[in-house]
């Protein structure tokens, strides 16, 4: 296969990968750039209503710890929702607790989940419904948020004049499954979306982005995308919220949220593959076609280099040194976009197990889709 594969690709695909990675070096240099240039510090610590909005449905582990950093914060007018979207453990009573010590938090009861929608946007669209400010903030109930979390929201929706902002909170990872598997969230900047052209570029919905642990809104935008409803039966709601409010002229921002929130998302490799993978197929529009593509595309230039550097070495292959720099590029682009999440340096070498999970998880989540499985999260199975 590699004898192969380097007689009938050279010049051209040893030549395509050097400007491929030097391509996705400089864009990782350049979304870095962008998200440290547009970032505006934390300057208000009052001004409108602003509304947390918090789906928890078995978080007993997670939920007194958000809430308390929540209720921790130095913005004044704020108030924090709760939906207890059904939990089967003690959810419910640490959330009543809570709440008969602080007025600013107000607690729901979710209501039985409809066939045509899916857990999580049915539980924000229960919470929307009852919300007052003038300033949404989604957030999960495994976050943690520092002091200045609602504060710097603020400065920079008001700073920036955005519509809507969103970006990477601070990941913690527990096991070498997490370290191989959360961090290809990053491949959104540091392979696919160039976010000056979100910013410049106005109704392009391909150039938007989100993280739905963290995404703050102005409500007359969100219902004047159609709220909830727009992408109720959607996994990936967070990045077709993006869409929506990008593809009608509104103006989104993804910054850099390192220093405010924090989150471990999974325990374990098995959990961030159900966790990241129920996602992959559904970002495609669930286009098996687009699938394909993107995951030849993923095995040719983004993990193939690896193997083929040390084939071409053990042959005395002139394009040895064409492989070498892309593999150095490559090394070096993971560890830019490790830094630049306050991780460690090093996880940067470990990105041949990075593409490689993702083709595993591509394969994955195109199977369950396909077949009909589903994928069960939060005790329900998602079709």
């Amino acid at each position: 296969m590699f004898n192969w594969l380097s007689e009938l690709l050279s010049p051209f695909y040893y030549d395509a990968l050097i400007i491929v990675a030097s391509y996705f070096f400089f864009l990782s240099l350049a979304n870095h750039y962008e998200m440290w240039r547009f970032t505006l510090a934390t300057e208000l610590f009052d001004g409108p209503l602003v509304s947390v909005l918090v789906p928890a449905r078995n978080e007993e582990r997670n939920i007194e710890r958000c809430l308390n950093s929540l209720r921790n914060q130095v913005y004044k007018n704020f108030e924090i929702l709760v939906l207890n979207d059904n939990s089967t453990d003690n959810t419910a009573a640490i959330l009543d607790r809570i709440a008969a010590s602080d007025s600013r938090v107000r607690v729901f009861s979710g209501t039985t989940l409809p066939e045509d929608w899916y857990g999580k946007p049915f539980a924000l669209h229960q919470l929307t419904q009852r919300a007052k400010g003038e300033i949404f903030i989604f957030t999960d109930a495994d976050t943690v948020h520092g002091p200045t979390g609602i504060s710097w929201a603020v400065s920079n929706m008001l700073g920036l004049k955005a519509d809507m902002i969103s970006g990477y909170i601070g990941q913690i990872f527990g096991s070498f499954g997490e370290v191989i598997t959360v961090p290809l969230m990053y491949f959104l900047t540091g392979f696919i979306i160039p976010l000056f052209m979100n910013r410049r570029f106005m109704k392009i919905a391909c150039f938007s982005a989100a993280v739905g642990q963290f995404i703050v809104i102005r409500s007359d935008v969100f219902r004047a995308i159609g709220g909830c409803e727009s992408f109720k039966k959607k996994t990936s709601e967070d990045i077709y919220m993006a869409r929506y409010v990008k593809k009608m002229g509104y103006s989104t921002r993804f910054l850099n949220i390192t220093d405010h929130v924090k989150c471990r998302m999974y325990n374990g490799y098995r959990s961030a593959v159900e966790g990241i993978g129920k996602n992959v197929f559904d970002f495609l529009g669930k286009n098996t076609l687009v699938l394909f593509l993107m995951a030849a595309a993923v095995f040719f230039f983004l993990f193939f280099p690896f193997p083929l550097l040390f084939f071409c070495a053990a042959r005395f292959s002139p394009w040895t040194p064409h492989i070498l720099i892309v593999v150095i590029l490559y090394t070096l682009t993971w560890i830019f976009m490790f830094l630049n999440q306050r991780l460690n340096w090093w996880y940067g070498f470990l990105w041949p197990l990075l593409f490689l999970n993702l083709l595993y998880m591509a394969a994955w989540s195109w199977f369950r889709t396909i077949s009909g499985r589903g994928f069960l999260w939060k005790d329900r199975v998602v079709r």
